[in-house]
């Protein structure tokens, strides 16, 4: 077990399970990440490891975080490359220097868990123009995006990186859109994904053959498996449930009902 696992659980009432996510305790707040709108920052952790912290005071707070969790770690077990998410139990007055009034805000906003991304250092962002993506590997990347609704792996903002040689895929939160209409989620289990956009859909000629190879491992077992890594507390409270199992039941559902067959909200990809 993690430093800071058991003092942050006890703290919120939570008991960890095993296979919950780690939970590490934020000693230093070294830097803000401009790159995004959310304003994340780059934290240190009593595990000696540093994480691109994504909090749970911005923007649209923690079901944003949710989505990270649910989509980045359903990458992780589809076989793709995802940084490694740790919770960071975090208190504010380690940003007490910190000159911006705007991350001073954030943090007093985000006190107490949020999400932290292992950090690649030397990572370059992923340019389509310098690395054309292999077919295979584009094709397992634009059908996860379609079953998430990923709305944010564009030509402008591709957010993937490239490490050692791999490309590792980051930023989920604008994914599982249908969490902030829940009453309507059902309408959207079969919307069409537009990837018209997409920075991997020219290379990715091998879509059927990853529906194929993808679509059977979508199982209850696995989206429970991935949707019970997500922090009780951000899901209490949820308007219209019962409490947190319900909403992480609801989550497995919605999966479980879009990746069902006939898959009409693939997209078409040009034939090779």
């Amino acid at each position: 077990m993690m430093p800071g696992t058991d003092a942050a659980a006890r703290r919120y009432g939570v008991v960890m399970l095993p296979g919950a996510l780690p939970v590490v305790t934020a000693t230093r707040y070294v830097a803000p990440l401009r790159e995004g709108g959310s304003l994340p920052g780059l934290v240190e952790a009593d595990d000696l490891g540093t994480y691109v912290a994504k909090f749970i005071g911005a923007g649209q707070g923690r079901k944003a975080l949710i989505a990270e969790i649910i989509a980045g770690e359903l990458a992780r077990r589809l076989g793709l490359r995802v940084p490694d998410l740790v919770i960071i139990d975090l208190d504010p007055v380690i940003g007490r220097h910190e000159p911006d009034e705007e991350v001073q805000d954030l943090l007093n906003a985000s006190p107490g868990w949020n999400l932290g991304i292992d950090f690649l250092p030397g990572a370059l962002g992923y340019d389509p123009l310098g690395w054309a993506a292999d077919a295979g590997f584009a094709s397992r990347v634009l059908w996860l995006d379609a079953l998430i609704g990923n709305v944010d792996r564009s030509w402008r903002n591709p957010n993937l990186l490239v490490w050692h040689g791999d490309v590792w895929l980051i930023d989920h939160g604008a994914s599982l859109y249908f969490h902030h209409a829940w009453t309507r989620a059902g309408t959207l289990v079969r919307r069409p994904y537009d990837a018209g956009d997409h920075v991997l859909a020219p290379y990715a000629k091998q879509l059927p053959e990853a529906d194929a190879e993808l679509a059977p491992r979508i199982t209850e077992e696995l989206l429970g498996e991935v949707v019970g890594l997500v922090p009780e507390p951000w899901l209490a409270g949820e308007s219209g449930f019962a409490g947190p199992q319900a909403v992480r039941d609801a989550y497995v559902t919605q999966l479980l009902a879009r990746v069902a067959a006939p898959r009409g909200w693939l997209p078409e990809v040009a034939a090779p």
